[in-house]
């Protein structure tokens, strides 16, 4: 990237997950020169990590150019991964966690890992369910779409995962003949 970039936006995020793992959402505000923009989607069967990481995955790919950031998360899994250079250290370790284990996520870490590389990003930590209007109103937004619109697929958890018969999936709607 050459330059600074000249656009500021600010992305509040959060994630929600009923049971973990368990039907998830994740709910996302960005807010660009008092333009806001409202983002969520509801997964039948994921975790709360990747709730977190979602969310900040769909503000990500709703940016058009590359931005000057400051997202806002009460998420300290996901500010681990950049601000305590996890990200770095599992890719310089072949996606290994320093206890030898494959990364949980990882397709989550790549694919924020490439989202974030043209932008120039800041990280804010915010106490979750406290005074922070944004942050609340993303668990809102996370909370709806784990509890009404929870359909999505999460493939790549659901893929080979054994808890996944336990899935409740809601049947078709009710054709009555007329």
């Amino acid at each position: 990237m050459s330059g600074i970039p000249e656009k500021e936006v600010v992305i509040f995020t959060d994630g929600a997950c009923s049971g973990n793992p368990g039907a998830g959402g994740c709910g996302t505000v960005l807010n660009y020169k008092g333009v806001r923009k409202e983002l969520s989607e509801g997964f039948r069967w994921t975790t709360n990590n990747r709730m977190e990481l979602m969310a900040l995955i769909k503000g990500l790919l709703a940016l058009k150019e590359p931005c000057k950031l400051d997202i806002y998360t009460d998420s300290k899994y996901l500010l681990g991964g950049f601000e305590k250079g996890w990200l770095e250290v599992w890719k310089k370790n072949g996606w290994k966690t320093s206890g030898k284990l494959p990364v949980q996520n990882r397709d989550l870490w790549e694919q924020l890992d490439e989202l974030l590389n043209p932008h120039c990003v800041h990280f804010i930590w915010v106490k979750g369910h406290a005074n922070d209007i944004e942050n609340n109103r993303c668990d809102e937004l996370a909370v709806n779409a784990t509890k009404k619109h929870a359909t999505s697929i999460d493939k790549t958890y659901e893929r080979g995962n054994p808890y996944k018969k336990n899935i409740r999936v809601a049947p078709p709607p009710c054709s009555h003949p007329g």
